[in-house]
Parts: C-alpha cells; structure tokens; sequence
C-alpha cells in the first residue's frame, strides 16, 4: 500500500492575518494552528500515527499489510516532475493500492469519504487590436475595441441554463450514478450557512440547472473567468481605445475529459469569436491536471467506508472533492486503484491565515487507518484487488 500526501505549503501571505507566526504551530484549545495544519502535514502525520496504533492494536512487530509512505514537495505548484519521478522509481514505488491523504470530510458532524476530483486547466485569451492605446475622440467607433469584444466572448461562455458553450465541452462528462446522487442528496445543507463559509460573501447560490450545488461542485465541470484586465484601470477617467485586453480562464474537468481536448475545444471558441481587426492569443499554464473518480462500489472503497465507520460510530456517506491534485497521475503512472481517507475539514482555513486542523477528528482518522491496513490484509480482499 502506498500512502500519498505532500509536505510543500502556499505562502502565507497576508502575514498580518496571522494570529501566531505561521510556521510555529499553536496549540488553540482543541486544534493545532499553522501553515500546513490541514493541507498536508496534519494528514501525513495521522497516517504515521495510524501505523503506530495499527501495531498497538495487534500486537504485531509491523504492520499487516506493506506501507510506503510518499511524500512530495510539488503538490501546491502543480506537481510538475511527479510523473517522471514514477517513471524513474517504478520498482520501489509499486504497489497494490494507493491510498491519497490530500482529502477533507463533508463537515464535522457529517463524515465522508471521498470518490474523486476535478481536473484542471488554467490559461489566458489575450485579444490585441493595436500596439498602443487610442484617444476615443480621434477614433473610438472607428477601429475595434478589444476589451468591447473580449467581453462579449466572455458573455457567450455560458448559455441562460450556465451550460459552457465549448462544442463537444459535454461529449466525454461522465455523468453521476443514481447512488451517488442518493449519497449526494442526504448529506446536510444548509444555503446560508453554505454560503457562509464556502461563498466569500456570495448572496445566493447560482450554477448549472438541474443539479444541486453539491452536484455542481463535485460531479459537473466548471468555467471560469478568474480575472480581466485591459486598457486604463486607474482612479479617475482616461478617455481611450486600449490596445490589449485580457481574459484569465480556468476549467474544472471530471471524468472523463482531457485537459488537451479542453485546449484544442477553447481555441476553436476563442477562433469564432474573434472579430475582424482582433489578434487573439490563447496560452496555457501547464498541461493542465486530469480528473480522477472510483466508483463507490469498489471493494477497495467499501473498505475506507467501514473503517471509517468503525472509527467515527455513524454512517458515513460517499463524496467527491470539486478541487483538483495528481491522483489521476498516481493512477495512470502505477496503474493501480487509488482511495481517499483523511480527517480535515473544509473550513480548516487552508490557504489561508490561520490555517488549523481539528485533533480529534486527525485522531479518529488514524484510528480509521489503522483498521484499514488489517482489512485490507484479509485474503478475501486482497483477491478482489486483484481482479
């Protein structure tokens, strides 16, 4: 068994945000606050913890099953040399069973184990009408505006039902299954208490029709216009036709897009729309990351469900993660399944000061591995892996 997670952090800034020095981790009543709390090193250390408590429990000089623990310092920056790393170190890499730590619970009172993640690809759309900024009076009306038609590129992404108007963008989206959904559906939400936390201040939830928010940030893909620029942005008034206008852009992919499809499918959009008189640019960040899912009802899955059943004492539902990390990459480079456990919460403040992790929760997760690595032990188990 391969135990992922990642050591590497974002940077802390705002600093002035930070109650404590964030590289000084606190104890705060039952919570340990840092950077990197949660996002990862809280969840590498509970599965160092879990061997440790796997071993007590049984009673054994090592653990039932062979664990490699392999954590890498790239996640945050995308992961750039993870592929040719297990391409370089196959042999000591390989395994039966990847088991990811980068995951979080639905909420506290409401444990889950995750399914998958999004993909994703992040570039720029760039439209150039000159190489300088115009005064409007001498011809504004006269020459095109680049900005003007930037945004109505923007405005043609989505239509009425916020469906993205890529063509073909749907044609590989593998859709939920009817337990997913059950699953999804019986988890609690609360809109406003949602927004609270997850919505930046956001006023009401908005997105895909027919699907439900869970839905929407779990199962459905994403686009969206992360920033624009161009012309004069500064106080006061400057009368111009800018040169340039910019577009940020990312999408978030599931099962079973392609992030190169992706590309190739935005710069036909981008071709359509581009006026007479226009140069469009388009670049990418990357290669960009592809999704990844297991279905819940693969033995390896029903396994981290009743650990961690055992471990929390309730029922514990299937989820999925609307953010993105290189499981698809462990998946496709070892050619094995991969499974999520872990104990954070989403309102951990990752990312951000004051990040923190909840001990009890770090706690029940180790114990939940623990059972995990005799369960897995079981022949029976190990057969069905092995199919």
């Amino acid at each position: 068994m391969l135990v992922y997670g990642h050591h590497d952090v974002q940077p802390v800034d705002p600093v002035e945000r930070w109650e404590h020095p964030p590289f000084e981790p606190v104890i705060s009543g039952d919570e340990i606050r840092g950077r990197g709390a949660s996002d990862d090193k809280g969840q590498v250390a509970m599965h160092l913890l879990a061997v440790k408590a796997h071993l007590a429990a049984t009673g054994q000089n090592a653990p039932s099953v062979t664990l490699k623990l392999f954590v890498e310092g790239e996640e945050e920056s995308g992961s750039p040399h993870l592929r040719k790393l297990l391409e370089d170190h196959h042999d000591e890499l390989g395994c039966d069973l990847v088991v990811f730590t980068d995951t979080a619970l639905h909420e506290r009172e409401a444990p889950t184990v995750n399914t998958g993640q999004r993909g994703v690809l992040g570039g720029e759309i760039t439209f150039f009408g000159g190489t300088d900024d115009v005064h409007s009076g001498r011809a504004g009306g006269a020459i095109p505006n680049p900005a003007t038609a930037l945004a109505k590129l923007v405005a043609a992404l989505h239509d009425d039902d916020n469906r993205i108007q890529l063509e073909g963008f749907y044609d590989d989206v593998r859709e939920p299954t009817a337990r997913e959904r059950e699953d999804y559906a019986a988890l609690p939400f609360d809109e406003r208490k949602w927004l609270a936390h997850n919505g930046g201040g956001a006023q009401a939830t908005h997105g895909e029709t027919g699907y439900s928010t869970f839905e929407r940030i779990w199962v459905r893909p994403t686009a969206e216009i992360n920033g624009i620029s161009g012309g004069y942005t500064g106080p006061g008034l400057k009368t111009i036709v800018p040169a340039s206008a910019t577009a940020k852009i990312s999408f978030r992919l599931v099962p079973d897009q392609r992030p190169d499809r992706i590309r190739d499918q935005l710069e036909r959009f981008v071709a359509r729309h581009t006026p007479n008189g226009i140069r469009a640019v388009v670049t990418f960040r990357g290669e960009g990351v592809p999704p990844y899912a297991i279905s819940p009802d693969d033995p390896a899955n029903e396994a981290v469900k009743d650990a961690m059943e055992l471990a929390f004492d309730q029922p514990v539902r299937f989820a999925r993660a609307g953010g993105s990390g290189p499981a698809a990459v462990l998946r496709e480079r070892l050619g094995v399944p991969l499974v999520y456990l872990g104990a954070t919460l989403p309102d951990d403040r990752v990312h951000a000061p004051n990040e923190r992790v909840v001990v009890p929760l770090l706690l029940k997760g180790a114990e939940a591995a623990a059972h995990l690595w005799r369960m897995l032990a079981k022949a029976e188990i190990a057969k069905r892996l092995s199919r």
